[in-house]
């Protein structure tokens, strides 16, 4: 039986072949164009995912062989030296780099998927490897969207990946979100998503969070589950929004669209 571990080392790798399919064909005019990352071109957001993909791998390494975890120096020096590389490296170390870390994640034998824990640097504890995986899969999913639409408008995010995410949105609303743009307006919408279908509350005041659906709503947020996990992410610009999108009651999709700043 497939367990969550399995299931996004398997949306990892078909993200992977996905966008490394664009980025082999991609000229140096391509690489400048503007991503849908607001302030990154297309080989900034190659550079960052082979950045992580090679952050991501060493803290695999790291619990695989007991080695103490990662500091911050070490992210530091990847991270400036991704930063010294022209365009044209971006692409290629991506390719190579994700390429890796894909293939370390599919080595795991059934054993230490299940059993091994990892230390991320950023939380409290290590974790599991489901959970290690699925930061990862946030991380590549939503850039790799970032790619492709700067080559086609109609980009989505992966069904694959979507449903895989879905439940984690409401732990990113946090650091995501600037509640500060409602000027003091509150408000409690039903959440109805599609494709997958999902129902949820969504609660709009001093914080924003996901919660069960009200029972009396003040409105109401219908959208394909893809088109929210871009909204909450700050990716559901007027040009990117799919038919399907509706908002009803106190606040408008462009006032959500201020709230979720997004990363």
């Amino acid at each position: 039986m497939s367990t969550p571990a399995d299931q996004i080392i398997t949306a990892l790798r078909t993200g992977h072949e996905e966008l490394a399919a664009l980025v082999r064909d991609l000229k140096e005019d391509d690489l400048l164009r503007p991503s849908g990352a607001s302030e990154w071109q297309v080989s900034q957001v190659l550079s960052h995912l082979g950045s992580g993909a090679e952050i991501t791998l060493a803290a695999l390494d790291a619990a695989r062989t007991g080695a103490p975890g990662l500091d911050g120096d070490f992210n530091r020096g990847v991270w400036a030296r991704w930063d010294a590389m022209a365009p044209a490296e971006h692409a290629a170390g991506f390719l190579a780099a994700n390429q890796r870390l894909v293939e370390a994640y599919e080595a795991l034998d059934a054993e230490t998927r299940a059993t091994l824990r990892i230390d991320l640097g950023f939380l409290p504890e290590p974790v599991d490897l489901a959970t290690a995986g699925r930061f990862r899969l946030s991380e590549f999913a939503l850039h790799q969207w970032d790619v492709e639409v700067a080559f086609n408008p109609f980009a989505a995010v992966t069904p694959e990946a979507t449903s895989l995410l879905l439940d984690q949105v409401g732990g990113m609303l946090a650091w995501t979100s600037r509640p500060q743009e409602l000027a003091g307006r509150e408000a409690a919408l039903v959440l109805r998503l599609s494709e997958p279908e999902r129902t949820y509350g969504l609660r709009l005041g001093e914080t924003v969070a996901l919660v069960d659906a009200p029972e009396q709503p003040d409105g109401e947020l219908s959208a394909p589950a893809e088109a929210w996990l871009r909204l909450a992410t700050g990716r559901l610009g007027p040009q990117h929004t799919p038919d399907g999108v509706r908002v009803t009651g106190p606040v408008t999709l462009d006032d959500l669209r201020r709230v979720f700043a997004g990363f």
